[in-house]
């Protein structure tokens, strides 16, 4: 059995399981403890990346390895286009989405911590010693993603700027793509990762960043102007029809 080790919360992680998803790949998606993880990734693959996939034996670390390691082991509904141009356009488009995930995840945490546990609440799964021990992890786990996602003003203030120059131009994109796909005529890896990169702000139903009642005055402020500001554009219509309508999920993103 394939087994793709994540965090739950991880947009990078939700790309992956999208791409195995998409290739209708049998997995387990399988939850390691953040800090605690590196000694794993790093004893599996000689690095810290998650998300990581086991496929019997081999070990595949970062979303954009998993994609090209699936395109080539299987074949079947190809992640990247035969078509050297539009492979091209595509491997661009997930350049900048990668980029853009890591100003995503710091300004959009920002928020969200601001006003609540919402995210740590989801870090830290329903069961585990993290939830056992809640009350010593929690202010820990708060800590270590602080300091590791570098959530102090100045840096939140960047990516606000350049997570914006990024949507600017990828709703271009879309826009000079005739507005169905990033990339030629159907889903590909830049679809998927783009829409991934951007769920945290749109708060996708049927994902770890969806709100439930409990949990709606996360919604406010900036979060809550960028969050309707986003879905005003083409681009963040696009992210919710794709989500609506070819995000099959085979597997459930809260993990084991």
């Amino acid at each position: 059995m394939r087994v793709l080790y994540q965090f739950p919360l991880s947009h990078y992680c939700e790309k992956a399981r999208w791409l195995l998803d998409h290739k209708e790949l049998d997995y387990v998606a399988h939850n390691l403890i953040p800090g605690f993880h590196r000694a794993f990734t790093y004893l599996k693959s000689g690095q810290y990346l998650l998300p990581m996939l086991k496929d019997d034996k081999q070990w595949i670390a970062d979303s954009t390895q998993i994609a090209l390691y699936l395109d080539t082991t299987y074949p079947e509904h190809a992640l990247l286009r035969r078509d050297e141009q539009l492979r091209e356009q595509a491997l661009e488009i997930d350049e900048l989405s990668r980029e853009l995930g890591i100003h995503v995840r710091r300004w959009s945490l920002a928020q969200a911590l601001s006003v609540g546990d919402h995210p740590l609440e989801i870090m830290m799964g329903e069961q585990g010693y993290l939830r056992q021990f809640e009350k010593i992890s929690k202010p820990i786990l708060r800590s270590l993603v602080s300091t590791n996602y570098k959530l102090n003003p100045e840096k939140v203030a960047q990516s606000k700027i350049r997570m914006t120059e990024l949507i600017t131009d990828l709703n271009q994109r879309l826009i000079d793509n005739q507005g169905r796909y990033l990339v030629g005529d159907r889903l590909g890896l830049a679809d998927i990762a783009v829409c991934s990169m951007l769920a945290p702000l749109l708060m996708i139903k049927g994902t770890p960043w969806e709100l439930e009642n409990d949990d709606v005055d996360l919604l406010t402020g900036e979060l809550k102007q960028y969050h309707d500001d986003l879905n005003d554009l083409p681009l963040g219509q696009y992210v919710q029809r794709i989500y609506a309508t070819e995000r099959n999920a085979r597997v459930d993103w809260r993990g084991l």
